[in-house]
């Protein structure tokens, strides 16, 4: 419409909106150390968490407790990142990754030279209160790797470099799978065992004094500029902590993605603690064997922790990598099920591989979809709050495991994980997969190809 001025028509102008300059970019070369560098560290506490489950039969004779007690040195790892894991996350808000990190590997080694002074056989609460350092140390790093990946690495390489950061936490157990029951061997001697200890914990008071010397020189809390314009766009907002969570906690897929998530971490973090009680059932002096069998089963994963998390970074394809790991981890448990009673060597390996590809595949993957599904919400809270449910799971699975292996048998207590596994399995099919943060990045990538000259 047009109006009359003194004489003059005035013609409305139209004048178009601001055009919004995309933030300035850039990914550098030192991520690579700082990735390096934070695998180091967690190698050093993960190697800890089934450091006494991987030869339960030799701590219960060298300290005289119970094989219960034994497995409560794993599930104090659980237990404590249920208690801690909201103050943790509260703490990366405020604090950085920087901060986050150097307190954990100060506790970690903290706690690991406390066990040094536990080489006397009444003195098992000592080594458990290390124990227990540890275990809270690890809040501070096993819901770090997405928001490292996040923070240092561009959106073509978040879900390997994600997937990396946990091949150090599994790569730890790994170690602690194949070398302490090498390092520590089922003397009949006590004062031989306690020496193999001392060996043990010395090696890894060093290790863990190392790594934190490490992250305190060259870690560095995040680059000058931001590796992506998604990252960009977050670090611009105001931090928060309470209003995430009331947000994440009214999305569907989330929640949904939060229960299956505990379902599979939770029989995958109970498995590993009574392996070494479940091979010693049908192999005779089977410690070392299960502690092959152990590091079969992670390494299986690391490779395919790795391996998914490329084909998530060319295929995007994350709901059907989730259901198609779900479903072979409930089918190789199955199978693991019945191969120990065959007693074969070779078969239990085979399986317990493939075992561990699905189970220590779906840690990152599950990580990263619930990333996707939940952008803008900052990666370390959004796999803080799936590593807690997981950890309530996992203190749940393993007493419940441990007393139903010991009420019905072994083949049905596995059983009964398998159903668990196919149950999860169903739920991930109805999660839908919204991916919001690559629908971020596409349009980002859009609009600078359109702003191009």
């Amino acid at each position: 419409m047009t109006a009359l001025t003194g004489g003059y028509t005035e013609v409305p102008v139209h004048v178009p909106p601001p055009v919004e300059e995309l933030p300035q970019c850039k990914v550098y070369r030192r991520r690579w150390l700082i990735l390096t560098v934070f695998i180091i560290f967690s190698l050093g506490n993960a190697a800890q968490w089934l450091e006494y489950a991987s030869i339960s039969n030799v701590v219960t004779k060298f300290y005289n407790v119970s094989s219960y007690a034994v497995d409560w040195t794993s599930i104090i790892f659980m237990l404590t990142y249920i208690i801690f894991i909201f103050p943790a996350s509260c703490c990366l808000t405020k604090w950085g990754l920087r901060k986050c990190v150097i307190v954990g590997a100060g506790g970690t080694a903290l706690g690991t030279w406390i066990k040094c002074a536990s080489l006397d056989r009444d003195l098992f609460w000592v080594t458990f209160v290390g124990q227990t350092i540890v275990a809270i140390s690890q809040v501070f790093l096993l819901q770090l790797p997405p928001e490292v990946a996040s923070v240092w690495f561009g959106s073509d390489q978040v879900s390997t470099a994600c997937s990396i950061g946990v091949f150090g936490n599994m790569l730890g157990v790994a170690l602690s799978f194949l070398l302490t029951p090498v390092v520590v061997r089922n003397h009949s001697n006590m004062d031989d065992v306690g020496s193999d200890l001392a060996r043990l914990y010395y090696f890894m008071a060093g290790y863990t004094t190392l790594a934190f010397i490490l992250i305190v020189t060259l870690f560095q809390d995040k680059p000058p500029l931001p590796p992506s314009v998604v990252v960009a766009k977050r670090n611009a907002a105001v931090p928060e902590f309470i209003a995430p969570l009331k947000r994440l906690f009214k999305n569907p897929g989330f929640n949904l993605l939060m229960l299956t998530y505990g379902l599979s971490l939770g029989i995958f973090n109970a498995f590993s603690t009574l392996l070494n009680q479940l091979v010693l059932l049908y192999f005779e002096d089977g410690q070392e064997f299960a502690g092959r069998v152990g590091l079969l089963f992670i390494v299986g994963g690391m490779v395919g922790s790795v391996t998914c998390g490329v084909i998530l970074d060319k295929t995007h394809r994350f709901k059907e990598t989730t259901l198609t790991l779900y479903a072979l981890a409930a089918a190789s448990l199955l199978a693991i099920t019945f191969l120990l009673a065959s007693r074969s060597h070779t078969a239990v390996y085979i399986a317990g591989a493939v075992f561990g590809i699905s189970m220590g595949s779906y840690l990152p993957v599950g990580l990263e979809f619930g990333a996707e599904i939940t952008y803008p919400e900052s990666e370390g809270t959004t796999s803080g709050i799936l590593l807690a449910g997981s950890q309530i799971t996992g203190v749940l699975f393993t007493v419940a495991y441990a007393w139903l292996i010991k009420v019905i048998g072994d083949v049905w207590a596995n059983v009964a994980m398998v159903v668990v596994l196919v149950v999860g399995t169903g739920l991930t099919a109805i999660i839908k997969p919204d991916l919001k943060r690559q629908a971020a990045n596409m349009a980002a990538l859009h609009k600078q190809k359109d702003d191009e000259p």
